[in-house]
């Protein structure tokens, strides 16, 4: 999906979804599908105890994200990836830390893989799961679609100026990445650490394996931010909802979820 069409998603999703029953203000965030779950559950409890405030949370990628934002379509904007030079004109709040996994069917005997084999499976320089350890078989590489963050970090962690093959199958969210690996002992793709679960292997890379504890200590190096981007200074319910996020009750609630908390908050 284009981030210009999800954009407009975003517009028309905003007017019918809300966390909370009570007219009143109503808070609106937008952008990445890999921080998306996360927002709807600290959504959800920030709202119990404010019946007067509603939190709108959609997705639709990183850039449509930015783009709600800069268009007065959202109020905060989630991106899953560090901002780019022409985007730093945004505030930026890092709400937490998250590891890239790769992933594979869990019948795939392949354990681990370092990040130039990675890089040679999605640029197709590798196509046959022998040629890394793994069963005979035609490797079918999934990746996010352009505008995603996940497919931004992707790129500048393991592909840098290599470019994905265009012959990579592509998927919209996470959720239908894991989906598509879990039912195809093929294919291999890249979904956020805290999104990884029982229907799909997560790949050790350079011999660490991928868990919130070697992200936190820095032993797993496919790690990115998780952001909240605002046009200007939060105030309102706005502010308060992102700090909720940063306090500690919202840290362990993303760390109940799989992440890992923000390097530097206030407290």
């Amino acid at each position: 999906m284009g981030y210009l069409l999800a954009l407009h998603v975003i517009i028309a999703a905003i007017a019918l979804t809300s966390c909370g029953r009570t007219p009143g203000t109503q808070v609106t965030v937008a952008g990445s599908t890999s921080v998306q779950p996360f927002a709807e559950v600290l959504a959800e409890k920030f709202c119990e105890s404010r019946p007067g405030v509603s939190v709108v949370v959609q997705g639709g990628g990183s850039t449509a994200g930015i783009q709600a934002v800069r268009e007065g379509a959202a109020q905060i904007g989630t991106v899953s990836r560090a901002l780019h030079e022409e985007e730093q004109d945004l505030r930026s709040v890092t709400i937490a830390r998250d590891g890239i996994a790769v992933i594979v069917h869990p019948s795939n005997t392949l354990d681990s893989l370092a990040t130039e084999q990675v890089r040679d499976i999605f640029s197709g320089r590798i196509s046959d799961f022998s040629r890394i350890g793994g069963p005979r078989g035609r490797v079918w590489p999934v990746t996010r679609e352009e505008g995603s963050g996940t497919r931004g970090a992707f790129q500048e962690l393991v592909m840098g100026k290599t470019t994905i093959t265009p012959k990579a199958l592509v998927q919209s969210s996470n959720g239908s990445m894991r989906e598509l690996v879990a039912t195809d002992p093929w294919a291999i793709g890249f979904i956020s650490l805290g999104l990884v679960d029982g229907s799909v292997k997560a790949l050790h890379i350079d011999g660490a394996e991928p868990s919130r504890a070697n992200v936190k200590n820095g032993t797993y190096k496919l790690c990115r931010p998780f952001l909240f981007v605002l046009k200007s200074e939060p105030h309102g319910a706005a502010k308060e909802f992102i700090d909720f996020v940063l306090s500690d009750e919202g840290q362990r609630l993303l760390e109940e979820e799989g992440l890992v908390e923000a390097e530097s908050r206030p407290h």
